[in-house]
Parts: structure tokens; sequence; C-alpha cells
């Protein structure tokens, strides 16, 4: 399980209102606050450079950081919105919400392949087409896991992965409801399947007939 978070520092701000978040932006920094948690409501603001580095890493909204506070300890939290500028779509505002080890968050987890070497289909030249490298869940914030497992033991060419075919650690369940989205599948080899449509396409045309001998 994940329970290293990335860290994102920040600083209590001094006053409210739009006149104290002018100053920080012209300082230098991204204001924003903190809420939930059974706590009230804080007033902080980030580094302008070191929040456009998080952006930029790409999953911001549902990345799950350490909040280290100068003065206040650490406290695990997610994004919950960043505002940008209509013009220059640069952040000027970001909402993040504190987090207990219980708490319900959707969150994408990266996908692990594994047992290739078990996969009949694989071994006779089929080839994995991965659909989609991670998935979103809605996961326990204490129980986080580092990837989720794909088997391929098995798995036969024109066999496909869905997302009910996958183990999912308790406590976890698929983001996306009503459908069986597809993860990946094993296709034939170009080559076999260039022969297969050449097949089928002479059966649908049927045998050649000779032309008809014409009278001298």
């Amino acid at each position: 399980m994940a329970d290293e978070a990335p860290i994102l520092n920040a600083v209590v701000r001094a006053g409210t209102g739009k006149g104290a978040a002018r100053q920080a932006r012209r300082d230098g920094f991204v204001p924003g606050i903190v809420y939930g948690g059974e706590q009230a409501p804080l007033p902080i603001n980030v580094k302008f450079s070191e929040l456009i580095r998080m952006l930029k890493r790409g999953r911001f909204l549902s990345t799950l950081f350490d909040l280290k506070i100068d003065g206040e300890g650490e406290t695990r939290v997610i994004c919950r919105g960043v505002q940008r500028d209509a013009v220059l779509d640069l952040p000027t505002h970001v909402d993040l919400m504190r987090l207990r080890t219980n708490s319900q968050v959707d969150l994408f987890i990266p996908l692990k392949f594994t047992n290739e070497e078990l996969a009949p289909g694989l071994k006779r030249g089929g080839v994995l087409t991965v659909v989609r490298n991670e998935i979103e869940l809605n996961v326990t914030a204490g129980e986080i896991p580092d990837a989720i497992e794909v088997d391929l033991t098995g798995m036969e060419v024109g066999d496909v992965v869905t997302i009910s075919k996958i183990s999912l650690p308790a406590g976890s369940k698929s983001a996306i409801t009503g459908r069986d989205f597809v993860i990946a599948n094993i296709s034939a080899p170009s080559g076999l399947r260039s022969s297969d449509q050449d097949e089928d396409m002479e059966e649908a045309e049927g045998p050649e007939l000779a032309e008809p001998a014409t009278e001298s």
C-alpha cells in the first residue's frame, strides 16, 4: 500500500479577502484554503513555482499530498479545485480538503500486467494491446494500493480483460459504474489477421469459374 505522498509546502496566510489574496500573488504565492476534517478552514499561501511544477506533472486533482505548513505540521490533503486566470490560464487559487485515514477518495491507480509467460495466446505470437494503463478507483485514503495487478495467466488470442475480471483490493471499487469497460486484450499477429482476411474474402467470392469457350 502507498503510504507516502508528495509534499506540498505552504505557509499560513495573514488576512483574508481579495486584498490579502492580491498581495500573496504579488509576492509570488498562490492563495488557497484548507478545509474539512472537522477543523476550521485555514487560509494558506503556496509558492507559485512549486504549484506550477506539480500541476505540470498531471493528475493534480487526484493525487494525495502531505501538506506541510510552517508551524502547523503535516496534513494529508487532496485538491478539490484550482481556479485559473481566464486569460493567462495560470493558477490564482487552490482549494485543499483534509483527509482522515478512513476517508473515501477517487484516485487513478496504475495497472501492472503480470505472468505474460503463462499466457498461451502470447506464446503463439499474439499481441497484448493495453487499452488502459491506469484505472480510477474509489479507495480508502489509508489503504491506497501502489498498483493493481492484471494476471494474464491462461489468456488466449481473442481474450479480453475487463474491469470485472480484475481482483480489486478490499475497500476499493471502480469509480466508473454501470459498464464493464475493457482494460486490455490479446489480438492475433498482423500476419495471421491478414491471412484470415484473405481466406474470408476468398470464401465470400466463391471459387473462380472458367470462362466459357468461344466458338470459332
